[in-house]
């Protein structure tokens, strides 16, 4: 699809909202793919902070970068007012915001849903709370506003859409992330490792506090066990009460937090640990757990949210709030080396149902989508 005037397409990928975590993963993935869908234009804006979460970046995506300070008001103001304009001098067609809100004063714009706003329900503190409820008022709002708006999974088509998914199903479209990882199959999941490793940014809603009293239940029994956890340490109050966790139940010398890792090192330690475990109670997604699925790992995972529609019957389910649960399942799997070679295969079997270039091609096709006068009918991928 072009402009009538033969050029391509012309969007503007706000990227002004990933600064960590899945929003920053799932842009640099999605980005080199989109770019080679037929008859786009795409550039990125950033702020000049954000530059080094996406560099490198491909050549052919135009990348602008804004250097206005990055706190949350000025972010704001730059987004709801400067960029229509700045997308109506440009002529976009289009303006994708990878996030639960953006710019209200645009005509064609396509919003994210990717952020749970039920983590509200998690919290005691009032700052958190404020920012869930802002949130989940930016979110309904934006989806009352925006052209489009793409899903990254059932369960965020109904939770983020307030009990109303068939008000606004003419404007959904339920996209699951993808995938780069070639998936393969570890030929040694039935050898005894010693490290059990849990991948994400480090917020309430991950629930490291139950994986930690979990772990302890099994440290006792298997003392040679370590826990691993690789993600940056965003909610401060609550990583220092995880971590405190740990020191009270004397597991501090068998729990790791290694922070950020590059991905080769992440790589290394998806294809040395022993079990992958997923233990987080609110999730749209999850793209550690699409990762761990595609290097055929042995995975302990919950069983709320969209953790069932991500692995399907490729591991072992737990109840994240039942700590005997998730340290039931973390020894059936430390015990059972039949069952982590067979968990295995299906975890990579299950990943390659999660392609980065299907992603891409239904994402460029909600995008058309929004440029054109009268809707379309949403997509559903698989």
């Amino acid at each position: 699809m072009e402009t009538t005037s033969g050029r391509p397409l012309r969007i503007i990928i706000n990227g002004s909202h990933a600064k960590s975590g899945g929003g920053v993963t799932y842009l640099r993935r999605l980005l080199p793919v989109l770019a080679q869908q037929p008859g786009f234009e795409l550039h990125l804006f950033l702020q000049t902070d954000q530059f080094e979460l996406f560099y490198p970046i491909c050549d052919n995506v135009h990348v602008t970068l804004f250097d206005h300070k990055p706190t949350f008001w000025k972010t704001l103001w730059w987004e709801q007012f400067s960029l229509p304009l700045i997308a109506w001098g440009m002529g976009a067609e289009a303006v994708f915001s990878p996030a639960n809100f953006g710019p209200l004063l645009l005509r064609n714009h396509v919003i994210l849903l990717r952020n749970a706003t039920s983590v509200i329900r998690l919290t005691t503190r009032v700052r958190p709370m404020i920012y869930w409820v802002l949130l989940s008022v930016a979110t309904f709002v934006s989806l009352l506003l925006a052209k489009r708006a793409i899903a990254v999974s059932n369960y965020a088509a109904r939770i983020l859409t307030f009990g109303l998914r068939s008000v606004f199903r003419r404007k959904m479209d339920v996209i699951y992330h993808g995938t780069s990882m070639p998936p393969g199959t570890r030929r040694n999941n039935t050898i005894d490792r010693k490290i059990i490793l849990a991948v994400s940014d480090i917020y309430i809603q991950k629930n490291y506090h139950t994986l930690i009293q979990a772990f302890g239940l099994v440290h006792k029994e298997n003392p040679e066990l370590k826990l691993v956890i690789v993600g940056r340490e965003i909610d401060e109050f609550y990583s220092r009460s995880v971590r405190e966790m740990a020191n009270a139940l004397r597991v501090t010398d068998a729990v790791e937090f290694l922070g950020h890792v590059n991905p080769p090192e992440l790589s290394e330690l998806y294809e040395n640990c022993h079990i992958f475990v997923f233990p987080s109670t609110v999730e749209t997604f999850g793209n550690p757990l699409l990762e761990a699925m595609s290097f055929g790992l042995p995975i302990a995972c919950s069983n709320t949210a969209a953790m069932p529609e991500v692995i399907g019957d490729a591991g072992l389910l737990f109840d994240p709030r039942n700590v005997g649960d998730i340290s039931r399942a973390i020894k059936k799997l430390h015990a059972d080396p039949v069952l982590r070679e067979e968990l295995g295969i299906s975890a990579s079997a299950r990943a390659r149902e999660f392609s980065l270039s299907r992603t891409a091609t239904a994402t460029a096709d909600a995008l058309r989508a929004a440029c054109l006068a009268t809707p379309k009918k949403p997509h559903m991928l698989r």
